[in-house]
């Protein structure tokens, strides 16, 4: 009697196992990533505790015709906050002058708080930073300047919602113990679109890197009329 052989159905080529591994990689990235955004969105609320007794408003982008609409969304947005207050309190405008910037983030952020109605005495500039990590740790010496200690003082920190959750973070980690948040929208799509992708990777870069609270080189005093002036 005939043996007959077992049927086996053809399952098709088999892809290379080194295209598996890369496909598998590339599956593993963006559930990393997904995660990430979904950290880094959960933080894109408002949150505020009592009545602050400092803001710090992070700065960004500058064009030559002022700040660029990331910055002013974020102005607009402190500036309906501060209105709301029976009582004005000290805003830090923190960012340095980049390569391409006309004047310094901070500089342009106060003409625009002070053109809306701000008073010049309660604004102060912090124009050596040049990431969110710097705009933090140089604040602090403003701060401590104003007789206020973030270990014990309710600070409000203001800026577009997908960068609070790293500014919380770094905030944190350099001895801000109470910190409120202030989400302003993006209204410009370029920059939401190109920050969704690029915020993530910069949760991760700082929780790397920045570690130690920067360390201001030129020591930052307050002027008398509110602004700082810059010592050797």
């Amino acid at each position: 009697m005939r043996q007959q052989n077992a049927y086996r159905p053809y399952g098709g080529k088999k892809p290379h196992p080194l295209l598996r591994i890369v496909i598998g990689l590339i599956g593993l990235g963006l559930i990393c990533f997904a995660i990430l955004a979904a950290i880094v969105y959960a933080g894109e609320t408002t949150h505020i505790e009592g009545t602050p007794r400092a803001a710090i408003i992070l700065g960004c982008k500058v064009e030559e015709s002022g700040p660029s609409q990331l910055l002013q969304d974020r102005l607009d947005t402190a500036l309906d906050y501060l209105g709301g207050l029976d009582s004005p309190i000290p805003v830090i405008v923190s960012g340095g002058q980049g390569r391409d910037e006309p004047v310094s983030e901070a500089a342009a952020m106060a003409d625009y708080l002070i053109q809306a109605g701000y008073s010049d005495a309660y604004i102060y500039l912090e124009d050596n930073s040049h990431n969110t990590a710097e705009n933090l740790g140089y604040s602090l010496e403003l701060l401590e300047a104003l007789s206020l200690d973030p270990a014990e003082d309710e600070i409000l920190i203001v800026s577009n919602g997908f960068h609070l959750t790293r500014a919380r973070m770094l905030a944190e980690r350099f001895g801000y113990e109470h910190v409120s948040t202030l989400a302003a929208p993006s209204s410009h799509l370029p920059s939401r679109i190109s920050m969704f992708f690029r915020e993530p990777l910069a949760l991760v870069k700082s929780f790397l890197f920045d570690r130690e609270i920067p360390q201001i080189q030129a020591s930052a005093s307050v002027a008398a009329d509110g602004r700082t002036a810059q010592g050797g």
